[in-house]
Parts: C-alpha cells; structure tokens; sequence
C-alpha cells in the first residue's frame, strides 16, 4: 500500500511517499520531495521498497487514484514482477485508511 502525504518543514514545505507492507505495518519505501512529480515521489518510493524487499511472490499494489500511481513512469516499475496493481474506488477514502492513519501519527509525533 502507498499513499503520498505533504509535511510542513522549517524550509518549506516536503511531499512524502511511503510504501507499507500491511502484513506487518513496516515501512518498506519512502520519498521526500520539494515535487509531486512521479520520479522523486511514487517511483523513488517502490524502488527502495523494492531493495528492502524484494518482490518474489504475487502481491497487490495498493494506492489512491493519484497521477503519480496512474502515470506510465510508475506503471513501468510494476511491469515484470508479479504485481497487481489496485487503487481507491472514486470518493471513497477509507481503501487507504491504513496509510492515512499512519500519515496522522507521524504528523502529530
């Protein structure tokens, strides 16, 4: 599961894109980007999710329905692993309940 979340800093303001693993809730992949462009946010994410572990098995991708996860550069991660990707049905927040929740603990530690 993925999401994309901004954070305000002391410098300005940051996008993070995190990768968790649901099965046990660890974060596998994260980005931190002055842009929302796909390549420093989603793609820069699944890449270090991907080296801290990597995809040997079927599983399932799931995001939101954001440009950055329906765009090709993201896409073209996904071609050959055994990936499914899956994304929010339209309006209906609660698909990545798990990442929100984990964006609002880290925004109020």
């Amino acid at each position: 599961m993925s999401d994309l979340t901004y954070i305000k800093t002391g410098e300005g303001w940051l996008y993070l894109t995190a990768v968790l693993d649901l099965a046990d809730r660890k974060v596998m992949g994260w980005a931190l980007s002055e842009t929302m462009e796909a390549e420093s946010t989603t793609v820069a994410a699944f890449q270090m999710a991907k080296r801290n572990r990597p995809v040997t098995a079927s599983l399932l991708f799931h995001s939101d329905r954001g440009v950055q996860y329906a765009c090709s550069a993201f896409r073209r991660q996904l071609q050959d692993l055994p990936v499914v990707q899956s994304m929010s049905r339209k309006g209906n927040c609660w698909d990545n309940a798990v990442a929100e929740s984990f964006f609002k603990t880290l925004k109020t530690e």
